[in-house]
C-alpha cells in the first residue's frame, strides 16, 4: 500500500471517530450540532497531540546529553512542541495524503538541480515547503516516493538512481544535490555505496540530510518493516545495527567530505540525537526543533538553501 493511501485510510478512521464522538454527545447529552461537532474534532485532535508528546517522552528516555547552548527554557520548550504539532498535522492530514512525486525543470537555471528523498513513512508531500522556496529560487527540483513503505533500504537505490538519471538529464546539468529526511538521507548513502564512487559520487555536488540516524535510533525499535530494522539502535551508548556499521564501513573520506547533517538536539524520533553527527561531514546542530519541523522550520530551510548555494559555487 502507498503511504498516500494508507494516510487516507487514516483521516478517514479519525473522520469516523469525530462523528461517532460527536453523536454519542448528541444522543447521550444532548449537545447542539456545534458542541458536537467541537467535541468530535477536538478529541481527535487531542489524541494526535497526546501521540505526539508520547514521541518526546520515549525519546527523551535514550536522549544524549545536550549542549548548554542548546538548553531550552519553558517558553521555547512550548513554542517547539506547538511547532511539531502543526508540522505534524500539516504534513500527515493535509500535504502528504494529497502529494504525488513531481519533477519541475526551471530552463536556464544557474543553480544545481535538487533530489528530494523523504523519510519513514512518508512520501514526497513532506517536502511541501521546501519545494516552495525551490520555486521561488527557480531551482530545478525532482521528489520521489520510497516503495514499498516497509521495504530494504537498499531496494531503494534503483529508485534514486533512475531519479538522478531523470533529472540530470531533463535538467541539462552534469551534477545535483541530494536532501534527504530521516531515512531518506540512510537511502541516498545507500545509493552511493551501490553505484559506486565512480557512479554515484561524480554525479553528487553534496548531500543533504536532516534528522539522518546516522547511527540508528532507539525509537526504530517501536517500527514496523526491514527498513525500520536497518535504523535500530540499542540505547544511548548501544551499538548501531550491523547494516548502519556495514554502510559506514563502505565510504571513503572524500564521501563523507561531501556530505551536510543538519540535526536538532532536541529531534522527537531520532535519539540518541547525536546519532545525526556523521564524522567526517559537515555536522550543524540546531536546538529546539522537532524531526517533523526540520522540513519547514525556516532557521533550517535557511541553512538548506545556503548548503545549496554552496555546492554550486564549488563548481
Amino acid at each position: 500500500m502507498r503511504s498516500r493511501t494508507l494516510l487516507r485510510w487514516v483521516l478517514l478512521v479519525q473522520a469516523l471517530a469525530a462523528l461517532a464522538v460527536g453523536a454519542a454527545a448528541v444522543r447521550w447529552f444532548g449537545a447542539q450540532p456545534w458542541q458536537a461537532v467541537v467535541l468530535g474534532l477536538g478529541t481527535v485532535v487531542l489524541v494526535r497531540l497526546l501521540i505526539n508528546l508520547n514521541n518526546f517522552a520515549m525519546s527523551a528516555r535514550s536522549a544524549s546529553p545536550t549542549p548548554p547552548a542548546f538548553r531550552l527554557g519553558a517558553g521555547a520548550r512550548l513554542r517547539m512542541l506547538a511547532e511539531e504539532f502543526v508540522a505534524s498535522m500539516l504534513t500527515t492530514s493535509w500535504h502528504m495524503p494529497r502529494a504525488c512525486a513531481h519533477t519541475r525543470i526551471h530552463p536556464d537555471s544557474p543553480a544545481l538541480p535538487v533530489l528530494l528523498i523523504h523519510g519513514y513513512g512518508c512520501n514526497s508531500g513532506y517536502w511541501a515547503p521546501l519545494v516552495a522556496r525551490l520555486d521561488a529560487a527557480r531551482i530545478s527540483h525532482a521528489t520521489l516516493d520510497l516503495e514499498p513503505l516497509t521495504g530494504d533500504i537498499d531496494g531503494y537505490a534503483a529508485g534514486i538512481e533512475a531519479g538522478v538519471a531523470d533529472l540530470l538529464r531533463r535538467s541539462g546539468a552534469r551534477r545535483l544535490v541530494i536532501v534527504g529526511h530521516s531515512m531518506g538521507g540512510l537511502a541516498a548513502r545507500a545509493w552511493l555505496r551501490a553505484y559506486g564512487e565512480g557512479g554515484g559520487g561524480e554525479r553528487l555536488a553534496r548531500l543533504i540530510t536532516l534528522g539522518t540516524p546516522h547511527h540508528g535510533t532507539c525509537l526504530a525499535a517501536f517500527g514496523i518493516g526491514i527498513n525500520a530494522g536497518q535504523m535500530r539502535r540499542m540505547g544511548l551508548a548501544g551499538p548501531e545495527c550491523t547494516w548502519l556499521g556495514a554502510l559506514a564501513a563502505a565510504e571513503s573520506p572524500a564521501t563523507r567530505a561531501r556530505i551536510t547533517s543538519i540535526f536538532s538536539h532536541h529531534d522527537n524520533i531520532v535519539a540518541p540525537q547525536t546519532s545525526s553527527e556523521l564524522p567526517g561531514a559537515r555536522n550543524l546542530p540546531f536546538g529546539g526543533i522537532g524531526h517533523v519541523a526540520l522540513g519547514r522550520n525556516r532557521r533550517v530551510l535557511d541553512a538548506v538553501m545556503a548548503e545549496m548555494d554552496s555546492a554550486g559555487a564549488a563548481r
